[in-house]
């Protein structure tokens, strides 16, 4: 008897911990939500979100680099960097 309560109380234990694990989430689904809070935050807003606590220090770097290239419109419609655009400001005369 004892030896089954025990047997029970240790698969009961694990299969707690196996949900708790489960209902976390992975390090794709935290950049994700970073990604969104970094488009979703206001203009001027240079704090980093909550949501990017657990974002690496380099992936919350390009993250945001990549951000300040689409919020300035110097990406293309294919998701690349448009040069002539980076560069208009640069070679206009004053």
């Amino acid at each position: 008897m004892r030896h089954t309560t025990t047997l029970l109380l240790a698969a009961l234990l694990l299969t707690g911990a196996a949900v708790g694990c489960s209902s976390e989430k992975s390090y794709d689904d935290v950049v994700a939500d970073c990604t969104q809070a970094l488009k979703d935050r206001a203009d001027g807003d240079k704090a980093k979100p909550a949501a990017c606590k657990g974002v690496k220090d380099d992936d919350y770097t390009a993250l945001l680099m990549s951000q300040v290239l689409d919020d300035n419109g110097w990406v293309d419609e294919n998701g690349d960097v448009d040069m002539g655009e980076l560069l208009e400001d640069s070679t206009s005369q004053p």
